[in-house]
């Protein structure tokens, strides 16, 4: 069984549910970069350099996943305090949010 609970916030509940909002927004953005960046890097010939723009990933790197990406939440945590402010879980729902495979990637160009 789902419920729906309506929500009545004050003034500073809709500010704290805004900057939440605006960091999730900023991990989803980049996480889907990361994996972006990543099938670019892949993307050309191997004997030859783009003349438009240059992804610069090592080869042996490997696909930013889900799991490799949450793996890496507490460490951005560290390097950016404002990731503390919204609940790990929340993040995690974020970053799952996120096309999983190449192929949802390319599809949604």
């Amino acid at each position: 069984m789902n419920y729906t609970y309506r929500i009545y916030p004050d003034a500073n509940q809709q500010t704290e549910l805004l900057n939440w909002l605006e960091t999730c927004r900023g991990v989803y953005n980049y996480a889907l970069q990361e994996l972006k960046d990543w099938i670019a890097s892949r993307s050309g010939l191997v004997d030859r350099c783009s003349l438009e723009k240059e992804y610069i990933i090592p080869a042996d790197e490997p696909f930013p996943s889900y799991h490799r990406q949450q793996n890496n939440l507490p460490k951005a945590k560290k390097q950016f305090p404002r990731l503390g402010q919204v609940h790990s879980q929340v993040l995690q729902t974020t970053i799952r949010l996120t096309p999983e495979s190449k192929q949802q990637v390319l599809i949604r160009r």
